[in-house]
């Protein structure tokens, strides 16, 4: 006998929440804001809001069902099933925060704030869960990810980027090449390097590469290509910069021999999730086999 569907419904503390649990209580926190010329309220309203769409999306799951949530901090330490349906309920980057830990169930995001969030990974309202849990898999876009895999085995998924460099963001130090480039290597110093898929286009990538005024062409969300840039290359006797930026295709990977005690790898801007490397180890960062299975 199967199992009936699970809904997963992924959520996250509140800025209200937040800011309550550093203050102690709601007027202590008001008197802070205040302080600062800002209103509680503003914040208080985005925390009922939230809690509402939470609430609605809860009832909307068919009684027939089994149903679990979990928080945003507790994802690393929650084991998602391959029947389960998630339910994502906040912001864009929510979506990508749990991504990581899927392998091909579908998602759909539910935007808690409408005109707030850009609304490129939370497509629906809370109204619309009961008729997309109804048939998950019917209208499901295919994202392309990233992934960073070390020479210990540590590896690492993204949906938007992966950042590798020095922790604090310093000057990194290591050897950067093409695989399949005929073995050019160069020796860089830099603030780090960034691959981002075309998700992340719209994001920390796009930032970076409208300030380079690159023109490489970025890639769509769905497309199997990913685009690479070195933050703040150092020229120097020892360190070049003619390898700055580029695209990759699978089976193409950018491949980074760390010359740096500390060095690590994040996702996503989730810094706390990253891999730890240290000096000689190398890591290759491509396409990923795994698809984000996002309900449009």
């Amino acid at each position: 006998m199967s199992l009936a569907p699970r809904a997963v419904l992924v959520h996250r503390t509140t800025e209200y929440e937040e800011v309550v649990a550093r203050h102690g209580t709601h007027g202590q926190a008001a008197f802070f804001l205040a302080s600062r010329g800002q209103d509680i309220e503003e914040v208080a309203e985005r925390h009922r809001r939230a809690r509402r769409a939470l609430a609605e999306v809860t009832a909307a799951v068919p009684l027939t069902w089994r149903q679990a949530r979990v928080e945003r901090g507790d994802l690393d330490r929650f084991l998602f099933a391959p029947e389960d349906v998630v339910v994502v309920i906040g912001q864009d980057g929510l979506v990508a925060n749990a991504a990581k830990y899927l392998t091909g169930q579908p998602v759909i995001g539910i935007d808690t704030d409408p005109g707030r969030n850009p609304g490129v990974l939370v497509r629906h309202r809370p109204a619309d869960t009961a008729k997309l849990l109804a048939a998950p898999g019917t209208s499901v876009d295919d994202l392309t990810m990233v992934e960073a895999v070390a020479d210990d085995t540590q590896r690492l998924l993204a949906l938007n980027e992966i950042y590798l460099g020095a922790p604090g963001h310093q000057t990194a130090r290591y050897r950067l090449g093409l695989e399949d480039d005929g073995g050019v290597v160069e020796a860089q110093a830099s603030s780090g390097v960034l691959v981002g898929t075309g998700t992340g286009a719209t994001g920390w990538l796009r930032s970076v590469w409208q300030e380079r005024g690159s023109r490489i062409a970025l890639p769509s969300p769905t497309e199997e290509r990913l685009v690479w840039f070195v933050r703040e290359a150092w020229p120097s006797p020892a360190t070049g910069t003619s390898l700055v930026a580029g695209e990759l295709t699978a089976p193409v990977t950018l491949a980074l021999t760390v010359e740096s005690d500390r060095f690590i790898a994040f996702g996503d801007g989730i810094e706390t999730d990253a891999l730890q490397l240290t000096w000689g180890q190398t890591v290759r960062i491509g396409v990923c086999e795994e698809r984000l299975r996002l309900v449009g």
